[in-house]
């Protein structure tokens, strides 16, 4: 107790002579007049010490993404590419030239003595198999989130991270930005003094934002090898949509739990420094994309966090809206005794209540008839605001996260979302899919990353 009292103080000195005159309950008020906006700054030198070859295995949308952004870091070259799909192959020699290796068989990747280092961007339902399989065959993996397609999956990852002592980084790439960096020593300093709450909100509309992704017309059982897509899942015939579209089929992938709750889960957990929920309910529906999907276009999510040594119990909240027209996203809010944090990966907006003496004969009645018979009556005021935002420049938490990736390869560090950390995000997220389909809670240890049997 008196360490975070310490943390508080030491908080509430940096703020600065405005956040301390309302603090102390002084009626000086400028923070709603002008705004504190502070800019968030990356400094960190970096040189490529060493030359990395890195090969991309799947190569659709996130793939591409994610091998753009690190091919962003010095002294990384991209020198084979593996897809199911020809056509995006094609694309792959378009785009970094002729010379890359191309194959659909990811393990001929694999063998190659040249790569050190492959990135992941496959349908979930892959990415446990081609992960183990990478750090066996000695290369460094970063997996695309969530790192595994059931909660079943995740100790075998682990296992082999371990016992390979390879570098693995789960892509949950806001994990490593200023925005959630700045929310992590905030909350720790007692900014918001003690979290009780969190919740996060996703929105979209956009049939290509809830997965209707457009299907290629040269899309048949000669440009794709489908009997390897579903050679470790239920047999179909070829079916475009499924491929094309897999985010929307639970064979492939893992709903809108395992887009875009994990990324909230990730973030939540770096900043508070948590294991996990231990207890999940989920409830939600088809209501209005009606094209054959299997997973809910409206979803939400209720978690209790038990009291740990690194927080006390709070409550998180996650809601995801397909149907949405209006009302935006929330990425993560805060919330705890003496304010909140809106954080996103670039900016972190704090709110702090304020308080100040008052004298309205009104205010002291009222507040006597709710129990306050102290001398020093206090009336509540707006909060005051806090913005802190990523310099102009800042490449982002992807390049970030891919940066935090090689310079664990290059230096033998630690990374920030290993295979611990990414199935401890990932377990709630797909829980949170068994608890929709089954109606029911599911209880979990995040110490012991177990179900509880009821």
């Amino acid at each position: 107790m008196i360490e975070k009292e310490n943390d508080r103080r030491g908080f509430l000195k940096k703020l600065g002579t405005t956040a301390a005159a309302l603090a102390a309950g002084s009626a000086v008020f400028a923070a709603e007049k002008n705004t504190p906006f502070t800019y968030l700054k990356r400094d960190r030198p970096f040189s490529a010490n060493d030359a990395i070859n890195i090969a991309l295995i799947g190569a659709g949308g996130m793939g591409t993404q994610d091998a753009v952004v690190a091919l962003q870091v010095p002294g990384v070259k991209l020198v084979a590419v593996c897809d199911l799909y020809d056509s995006r192959l094609k694309d792959a020699k378009a785009r970094w030239g002729a010379d890359i290796f191309t194959t659909r068989v990811y393990k001929e990747i694999l063998s190659r003595k040249d790569i050190d280092a492959v990135i992941i961007g496959t349908t979930d339902h892959w990415h446990q198999q081609i992960s183990i399989d990478a750090m066996r065959a000695g290369k460094h993996v970063y997996c695309e989130k969530p790192m595994v397609h059931s909660v079943a999956e995740g100790p075998a990852v682990i296992k082999a991270q371990k016992e390979t002592g390879k570098v693995f980084m789960v892509g949950s790439q806001g994990v490593s930005s200023l925005g959630n960096e700045k929310a992590r020593e905030l909350l720790k300093s007692g900014a918001i003094g003690q979290l009780n709450y969190a919740e996060g909100f996703w929105a979209r509309r956009n049939p290509v934002d809830v997965w209707q992704y457009p299907i290629p017309a040269d899309a048949s059982t000669e440009t794709v090898d489908w009997e390897t897509y579903v050679s470790n899942t239920k047999k179909r015939p070829f079916d475009d949509k499924r491929f094309f579209r897999w985010r929307n089929y639970t064979d492939y992938g893992t709903g809108m739990a395992g887009d875009l709750f994990v990324h909230l889960f990730s973030s939540l957990h770096f900043i508070a420094d948590s294991v996990g929920p231990d207890k999940i309910y989920a409830s939600g529906g088809r209501r209005f994309w009606n094209d054959g999907r299997e997973v809910p276009d409206v979803l939400l999510g209720t978690f209790d966090y038990p009291k740990s040594t690194a927080h006390p119990a709070f409550n998180l909240s996650l809601r995801c809206n397909f149907v949405d027209g209006t009302s935006g996203t929330t990425y993560l809010k805060l919330i705890g005794s003496e304010g909140s944090m809106d954080v996103t990966w670039d900016t972190v907006t704090l709110k702090r209540n304020q308080t100040v003496a008052t004298t309205d004969p009104f205010l002291i009645e009222q507040q006597r008839k709710a129990g306050n018979t102290s001398a020093a009556r206090k009336q509540i005021l707006p909060p005051a605001e806090f913005t802190y935002a990523a310099e102009k420049g800042y490449m982002g938490g992807p390049y970030d996260h891919m940066v935090n990736f090689f310079d664990a390869i290059r230096n033998n560090k630690k990374v920030v979302e290993d295979a611990i950390f990414g199935y401890r995000a990932a377990a709630p997220a797909l829980l949170c899919n068994d608890s929709y389909y089954q109606n029911s809670p599911i209880l979990w240890n995040p110490d012991k990353m177990e179900i509880i049997k009821k």
